[in-house]
This record gives structure tokens, sequence and C-alpha cells, in this order.
């Protein structure tokens, strides 16, 4: 049986990729965070409490709308709705006996890439496993948040501008490998950019604040793909 520290050490070698992708990604979101009028502190904490890419990607739209609080606390919830059965998942592998002080940990430092290593442990889960793959990607995320909110600050426009490109590139990097394999994913991502290019054209839609758009569009075309194409539970299995 290995020891708290084998675990731990094993999950910092296989978090090493984790955390390299991290600081890549948070780069740009430090970037458009600059751009957004936060401070670099006010980015890095962002990327420290919160360790979700789409939540603050979109709440960088809330802020930049100037929407409500109520905006900001609903596109969260349903954004991030998933970490929450992710954490209920993993906690149902960590040893019963272990003190909750491990799942609170655990469930803080899980995200999409945290869990699916975790989840793929063979018997129970050893929440040091975690801890060494949250200690990747937690420094991974918010240094690359510094460093892109720092050279939000020096750099030219134009560069920028160049830069935040990457960003694009990255939603594309995981839209379109799954799409390609899915015909129903395929045509869910195409819906939602139709339905996202109305809300920005259309009087009346396009008045609607970018909060409440992401709300809208998030809850709407999911229940439409779930009420239309439903996932049978012998194919999910």
């Amino acid at each position: 049986m290995q020891s708290r520290k084998q675990h731990f050490i094993s999950g910092i070698k296989n978090g090493i990729p984790i955390g390299l992708g991290y600081l890549a990604v948070s780069f740009s979101f430090g970037i458009l965070a600059s751009k957004s009028g936060l401070s670099t502190v006010q980015a890095v904490l962002m990327s420290a409490l919160n360790l979700t890419s789409a939540g603050q990607f979109a709440s960088l739209a809330v802020i930049t709308s100037a929407g409500s609080y109520l905006e900001m606390a609903l596109s969260q919830l349903i954004i991030n709705l998933r970490y929450c059965l992710m954490s209920c998942s993993l906690s149902q592998k960590i040893d019963p006996k272990a003190p909750f002080i491990h799942r609170f940990l655990v469930a803080f430092g899980n995200t999409d890439e945290v869990f699916g290593l975790s989840s793929a442990v063979e018997g129970p889960l050893s929440p040091y496993y975690s801890y060494g793959l949250i200690a990747m990607a937690f420094p991974g995320w918010t240094i690359g948040t510094l460093l892109g909110a720092i050279a939000g600050d020096i750099l030219p426009a134009r560069l920028l501008s160049a830069l935040g490109v990457a960003l694009y590139g990255m939603f594309c990097a995981i839209i379109i490998p799954p799409a390609k394999k899915d015909s129903v994913l395929r045509k869910v991502i195409l819906l939602a950019m139709a339905a996202s290019l109305l809300f920005s054209v259309v009087p009346i839609l396009n008045e609607i604040s970018s909060g409440m758009r992401v709300i809208i569009l998030t809850v709407g075309i999911a229940a439409l793909a779930a009420k239309l194409a439903p996932i049978r539970e012998e194919e999910a299995a």
C-alpha cells in the first residue's frame, strides 16, 4: 500500500501536464481581465479563489457590462454546477473514515482535469493523490493569470489584441474534436452560435445584459438538447 507521500508525489507527476496547460490558458485570461479593467491583484485573486476557467471568463462579461450581483451569482451557479456533481462523485471514492476536511479541500481544487484523473484511480481514492494534482493545477492557473495581467498592463494594444486570439483558439480546440465525433454535440454548438448571434443583433434581445444572455442560452439550449437527444443510461455506462 502506498504512503501518503507516494500518493502525493504520484499526483504531482500526473498533474504536470495540467499545470502547464493551465499556465497557457490562464495567461489569456489574465490579459482579458486586464483589458476588462481589473487590476493585477484582482485578477490573481479571482483565479486563486475560484479556479474555474469557464466561470471566470463568463464573470468578465458580467463585469464589463456592469451586470448585477444576481446575474453574477446565477451565471456562476449554472456554469459551475457540474463541479458540485464531480465533487460528490469523488467524495464517494474517498475512504469513509477520512476527515471531512479532505473532502472540502479536494472539492475546492476540483477541476475537469483533476476530476478526470482522480476518478480514473482504481479502488479507493487517496486525497493526497488529488492534492498532488491540485498542487500543479493551482499554481499553474494563478501564475499564468499573474503573468497575463502583467503583460496586459505593459504590452502594446496591438500585441494584446493578437494574443487575445489565443483565447478563441483554446475554445476551438475544446469543442472541435468532440464535435467531429458526435453529431448531436455538433448541432448543439451550431445552435448555440446561432442563438448567440441573434441575441447580439436582434432588437430588444441585444439589450439583454451579457450575464443574462449566458444564463438564458445555457439553460435554454441545454434543456432543449436534453429533451430532443437524451442520453440513455446504457449509453452513458
